[in-house]
Parts: structure tokens; C-alpha cells; sequence
């Protein structure tokens, strides 16, 4: 079964063609604009692909009601529309891909990957906010989580690498990205994570802050009389990296640091330490750890972050390996000699996991 794996970004529209044994066939990032995609480059990226046998929709949010992959029908598609408002940057983009894709193949089956579903197992302890019965229940409040399909591949994955069944392994997997998020994972399952009923809360982002005391928000609000769109564009817009170090780019972060920029110095710091405050947090809520995952974009390619992190976890039985961490190609295990928990770096991809969950909600075998 081929897979056509299409997940809507910010700036492009990401095309994967994967083949029953997880290959890649074709690969294409259509431009995106906020007039929408572009629609020439992907008929003729399409006309000269093979035909998919089934088209992946990665969907960030699927409320209460989705807790892994469907098939996509008139009644699904309204369903992911009433869930914008929980996910309003978001949503539209994956609906907007939906009924782009849709219309150059529709006589193709269509399903809907959730980046909500994986943490559809967090237990009521950790996904329940300590507000008002009437709030939890009329506006569906409560943790959900988001980067499940890269959490829920690199679990898989790291059980893989290490050639042990993911039953009995406790592991904390860390998306680190421009979006980045901490998951507590248990036999494979996810029982707590950073982020919340949004993508905001949680460690330091690149222009998100992450978690701030919700009384600044009020604060601001009442004494400084910024309006709810101005406090959220600055929390998710200009807040993070870039409003520690002037970029959101760790890259440039990192080198910024190295030459003496004290704001740049002070960003790494920050960002180490909620960084480090968090996997302790999930390693609580796993009951122990025995496998630390680095995933993403930052994840994969930051010795220096996964270095300083290894570095303040020492108390848990982390370490890495100085060599082995900067030559890091692809997936690797970067334990140091003597630590007993396990560290692993990964390559995301979640477009493998969204064709295997397609093919595991059609029944077809690999």
C-alpha cells in the first residue's frame, strides 16, 4: 500500500510517498502563502508521483472525540472544524491541506493522523487543570498534548534500537524543534507531557515562551491594558529564544554564546534549565527512567543541548558520551560508560508513524 503522507506547515506543504516498507518514493515541500498553497507545483507534483492508494492527513488537534487515526468523511471533516476553535493556528492549515489534496484525488481514501491522539492516555491526574467543574466540561478543558506522532515514533523507535519490547520501558522522549515538547512514556503509552490544552505551555520555545505564571497574563491585561491579541501574539510570536537572544534559531544561539553574548548566554541557561526541570518532571511521572529520547530538529542536531541537559541530569543516572554526542548522524545511542539510564537520539518521522497508523486503521499488513 502506497501512503500519501501530507502535513501542513507554516510556510509549506510536505509531501511524503511512502511504500508498504516504510520507504520513501517521492518527497516534495509545496511553498505555502497566506494565500494558501501553491496549487500549480503540487497538480504537477502529483501528475508525475505514482498514485497514492490512500492519502495521510497529519491533524494537530482532535479534541476528546479522536483518540487515534479515522477515516475521512463528511461528518469527520465537520467534526475537525468545530475543533478550530481549540486549535485556531493550526487546524485550518490541516483543513485547508484536507480539502486542497482532496480535490486532485478524490476518489482516493483519505484518513486523519492525530498529533493529539497518542496523549488520549494520559491518566485524569495529569490531564485534568485544577479550574472550575463548569469551565472543564462546557469548553472541553484539559491537558491534550500535541507532537504525539513524533513522541509516539521515537518510543517505538527507541525500543527498536535498543532491540527491546516498548512493554516494561520508561522512557521521556524530547521533540525539541521551533515547537518543542517533553512525553513521560510507559509500555508505550503516554502518560503525561509538557504541553497543555495548547501549544504554549511547557519548556522554552523557539518564539513561544512556554509556561508563564497565568497571573502575568492578568496582569498585563488589567495594568498595562494589552489586549487578549496582543498578549498572545507576544507570548507566542516574540517570546522564547527570541526574546532572550534576539533569534529563535539555536544554532545561532549557540554561536552567540561561544562569542561572549551575555543575552545569548543567559537564553542557553534559561532554555537548559526548564529544559532539564521538565524531563525530571516526566521521569517523576513515568515512576523512574530508563531511556532518554532526543527528537526534532534541535533534538537531532544539538550536541551542545543534549550535552548541558546530560550534564544537570546526572542525579537521575543520565550521561553522554562527549564523542559520540557531536558525531551524531541520523539515529544514534550516545550513553556514556557507566550511566544506567539510556540516551538515544532519533531522526522524526512522523510520516512513517502516520502511514503506519493508516495502515493499521485500514488493516492492511506491511
Amino acid at each position: 500500500m502506497r501512503v500519501l503522507v501530507v502535513n501542513a506547515g507554516s510556510s509549506s506543504l510536505k509531501l511524503r510517498l511512502l511504500d508498504r516498507q516504510d520507504t520513501v518514493l517521492h518527497s516534495a515541500d509545496i511553498p505555502a502563502g497566506s494565500d494558501g498553497f501553491d496549487t500549480g507545483r503540487l497538480d504537477a507534483v502529483l501528475q508525475s508521483w505514482q498514485e497514492p492508494d490512500v492519502v495521510a492527513h497529519r491533524v494537530v488537534h482532535g479534541g476528546t472525540a479522536f483518540s487515534g487515526a479515522v477515516r475521512i468523511d463528511d461528518a469527520v471533516r465537520r467534526e475537525l472544524e468545530d475543533l478550530t476553535d481549540l486549535a485556531p493556528l493550526h487546524q485550518p492549515k490541516s483543513l485547508r491541506a484536507l480539502a486542497t489534496v482532496t480535490e486532485r484525488v478524490p476518489d482516493t481514501p483519505a484518513v486523519a493522523c492525530f498529533d493529539t491522539g497518542f496523549h488520549t492516555t494520559i491518566p485524569p491526574a495529569a490531564a485534568t487543570y485544577p479550574v472550575p467543574k463548569q469551565w472543564r466540561d462546557r469548553y472541553q478543558i484539559r491537558r491534550y498534548g500535541f507532537h504525539g506522532l513524533s513522541h509516539a515514533y521515537a518510543s517505538r523507535r527507541a525500543a527498536e534500537l535498543l532491540d527491546r519490547p516498548v512493554e516494561g520501558l520508561r522512557l521521556v522522549t524530547c521533540h525539541l524543534g521551533a515547537g518543542a515538547s517533553l512525553t513521560a512514556v510507559v509500555d508505550g503509552r503516554s502518560v503525561d507531557t509538557t504541553m497543555g490544552f495548547t501549544p504554549l505551555e511547557g519548556i522554552v520555545m523557539a518564539t513561544r515562551s512556554g509556561t508563564v505564571d497565568p497571573g502575568l497574563v492578568l496582569w498585563l491585561q488589567e495594568h498595562a491594558q494589552l489586549s487578549p491579541r496582543e498578549v498572545a501574539t507576544a507570548l507566542v510570536n516574540h517570546s522564547g529564544l527570541t526574546a532572550l537572544a534576539g533569534t529563535g534559531d539555536m544554532r545561532a544561539v549557540e554561536a552567540a554564546a561561544r562569542d561572549g553574548d551575555p543575552d545569548a548566554a543567559l537564553a542557553l541557561d534559561v532554555h537548559t534549565h526548564r529544559l532539564v526541570g521538565g524531563i525530571a518532571a516526566m521521569a517523576a511521572a513515568a515512576g523512574g527512567l530508563d531511556v532518554l529520547v532526543f527528537t526534532g530538529g534541535v533534538g537531532e542536531n544539538s550536541a551542545a543541548v543534549r550535552r548541558l541537559a546530560a550534564d544537570r541530569l546526572g542525579f537521575l543516572g543520565v550521561g553522554v558520551d562527549r564523542r559520540r554526542n557531536a558525531e551524531v548522524v541520523g539515529d544514534a545511542d550516545v550513553t556514556a560508560s557507566g550511566a544506567t539510564v539510556r540516551t538515544l537520539v532519533v531522526a522524526a518521522r512522523e510520516d512513517i508513524q502516520m502511514a503506519r497508523e493508516t495502515r493499521a486503521l485500514l488493516g492492511v499488513r506491511r
